[in-house]
């Protein structure tokens, strides 16, 4: 019997809560860079670049076109290239091993934990052999990846760490020497995405590096804009890659509410956890009070995972599987004899999703528990 034959859709995410109440200021930052005439570069995109260093804590902050290129342009400003080796985590979205393949360089997998869904950092450091230049740590769905011991040893044999920020904008590190910090502040660089999805999210695509390196700052400012430092006077070859000024308006717009918004996202996560405790065959993600909750991902256990998700989808209830197959079975990369990753390839049989944001309503979060009680009773 379905649960509620009347209820309405429940989506995954819904921006529009949010967006109503910042709705006056979204406008007038429209409005005020329109009457500008300044659409690429100047003032919006400098302030935006200052108050996300200033809130991060970090020296550079390079605004960017997307999460994409700034991994793309972190590992160009690096040197990493062909006979490199690269290694990163399977289970993750595809751009982190793409920009790895973008700029020639070899990505080389590792596992993940399985409690974290993060790159496991013991793994990570079995993989590296004399021709890795960088690591790619995934801080997946808004928890900090472990990076206390593997930053030491990374920084013993010259590899560099890039942070994968895209779904971690505000995270911090728990316990140990890192205790406090912010991702994309303790590696050499951090790259964002601002896809609109993401706990800051543009209106459109955006996204930035961070860095506290003046060097490495100087190159990825250089790429992004054809690979020159001034006009016409091209260095290097580089990209098309700069961040629009309507969209770093939007951005600063949206900037100082993101605190705010991580916690309420945090709040949401514990109260799932206290409505699905008990149900069997069900294990909700370990959260963390650092943990922004970029998605609450639960795993669904005995081969169930995609007839719960058609369950609930039947009452409604929008759910996603981030991610379905693990980057090196993905057709690009299926035919290069990587191997197996058991817990990548495990963990992509039973994770989901659920609704989450800032603004859902506990009723809403009743609804998605009960439908899961009943669909794994």
């Amino acid at each position: 019997m379905p649960l509620a034959p009347h209820a309405s859709p429940l989506a995954i995410l819904d921006l529009a809560p949010e967006l109503d109440a910042q709705m006056p200021a979204l406008r007038e930052a429209f409005e005020r860079v329109v009457r500008s005439g300044q659409f690429i570069g100047g003032p919006e995109v400098a302030a935006f670049e200052q108050e996300v260093a200033a809130v991060l804590g970090v020296p550079h902050a390079v605004g960017l076109n997307s999460g994409t290129d700034a991994l793309v342009i972190a590992l160009r400003a690096l040197g990493v290239g062909p006979g490199d080796e690269v290694v990163v985590p399977p289970f993750t979205f595809f751009a982190t091993a793409e920009a790895v393949s973008l700029v020639g360089a070899t990505p080389v997998f590792a596992d993940v934990d399985e409690a974290t869904f993060n790159l496991h950092p013991c793994l990570a450091e079995a993989a590296f052999t004399e021709r890795t230049k960088a690591v790619i740590p995934v801080h997946l769905f808004g928890r900090a990846a472990d990076l206390a011991d593997l930053l030491p040893v990374c920084e013993a044999r010259g590899i560099a760490v890039v942070e994968d920020c895209a779904q971690s904008f505000g995270a911090r590190f728990g316990d140990g020497p890192l205790a406090g910090r912010v991702t994309g502040t303790v590696g050499a660089m951090g790259a964002f995405s601002f896809f609109p999805s993401k706990n800051l999210g543009a209106l459109g695509d955006a996204g930035m590096l961070t860095t506290a390196d003046d060097a490495l700052a100087d190159a990825a400012r250089m790429l992004r804009a054809h690979g020159g430092r001034r006009k016409y006077h091209n260095e290097v070859l580089g990209y098309n890659s700069r961040l629009d000024a309507l969209q770093a308006a939007l951005l600063r717009v949206r900037l100082p509410h993101v605190a705010d918004a991580n916690a309420a996202r945090l709040a949401a996560a514990r109260r799932y956890d206290a409505r699905l405790a008990g149900i069997d065959g069900l294990t909700p993600p370990a959260l963390t009070d650092e943990h922004v909750v970029h998605q609450y991902t639960v795993r669904i256990h005995g081969g169930r995972r995609d007839a719960v998700h058609d369950a609930l989808a039947a009452e409604g209830i929008q759910t996603m599987v981030y991610y379905p197959i693990p980057v090196h079975r993905l057709p690009v990369y299926a035919g290069d004899g990587y191997g197996s990753f058991p817990v990548s390839e495990r963990l992509a049989g039973e994770v989901l999703s659920l609704p989450v944001g800032p603004s859902i309503p506990a009723a809403d979060q009743e609804r998605v528990a009960d439908a899961l009680r009943l669909a794994l009773g």
